[in-house]
């Protein structure tokens, strides 16, 4: 995460070391789901909430291997300062677009942000869509020289993590992948394209795989804004089967409805 993101966050009102309850045996919260399903939402939330009550202060993990990328901010839907409501959000910003970011180098930089979260005597919370990413932390897995792919025999889930997935019927899943569309193509979507499009061209495999190809072909003339909205609709449903796929065939995810997912999840942890 960027400097000027740390500092504007530690300067806000999160964080106000009010917290009475002992979160070090708590395990890791960890929040998945499908793109445009709520996660980063929910997990602010329950951050709020859980430092209203007094319970505990948290900071945000986010396991999305889009928002990895700097500049790529309104293409892959990140967070603003203000949508993050003061709580301290990680693995937002770490590289340039055109640098090589693993599963490994995520595993590595998540272990180490949890393991200062709670020398700060604060819950960890990881939220994101990436299921590769999500895997391998909660899983422990060990890589070699080669990265594989995918992994269809998961071992036993550590201890130290519990994972929640947010659940929504998949036509009201589409709804709210067609209502972001319209709101992101109202934002300065063309701007950041050209921008990103001038910096770093189209070798990057960042740039082919996010929403600025289907902007710039808008930009050039050769579709319509209402062809590009449908494009990028019918882009980020497929991308969303995949992610429900992945995230299904989990039998240590406990699945709930976003109405209502806040005061179960925290009502789970006062409960331990």
């Amino acid at each position: 995460m960027s400097a000027k993101n740390k500092t504007k966050q530690e300067n806000s009102r999160a964080g106000n070391g009010s917290a009475v309850f002992d979160v070090s045996s708590w395990p890791v919260l960890v929040i998945v789901g499908p793109t445009a399903s709520g996660k980063t939402g929910l997990s602010i939330d329950i951050a709020l909430e859980l430092a209203r009550r007094g319970v505990c202060d948290c900071e945000i993990i986010s396991a999305d291997s889009r928002a990895i990328y700097k500049g790529m901010d309104i293409g892959t839907a990140k967070p603003t300062i203000d949508e993050m409501m003061g709580v301290l959000h990680w693995g937002i910003d770490l590289v340039e677009p055109n640098d090589r970011f693993t599963v490994v180098d995520f595993c590595k930089y998540a272990r180490e942000k949890i393991a200062e979260i709670r020398a700060r005597g604060r819950l960890p919370i990881v939220a994101g869509g990436t299921g590769l990413y999500v895997d391998a932390l909660i899983y422990g897995y060990q890589f070699n020289d080669v990265v594989k792919n995918n992994y269809s025999d998961r071992q036993e889930m550590s201890s130290d993590f519990v994972v929640f997935g947010i659940d929504w019927p998949r036509e009201k899943l589409r709804e709210r992948i067609t209502d972001r569309a319209y709101k992101l193509f109202i934002q300065s979507i063309e701007d950041e394209t050209a921008r990103m499009v001038e910096q770093y061209g189209w070798e990057s495999q960042a740039m082919k795989s996010n929403i600025y190809p289907i902007c710039w072909e808008m930009m050039r003339g050769s579709i319509t804004r209402d062809e590009a909205i449908r494009l990028f609709v019918l882009d980020d449903w497929h991308l969303a089967k995949r992610q429900l796929t992945w995230f299904k065939r989990n039998k240590d995810i406990k699945w709930l409805p976003l109405e209502g997912a806040k005061e179960r999840i925290i009502n789970f942890y006062l409960s331990k």
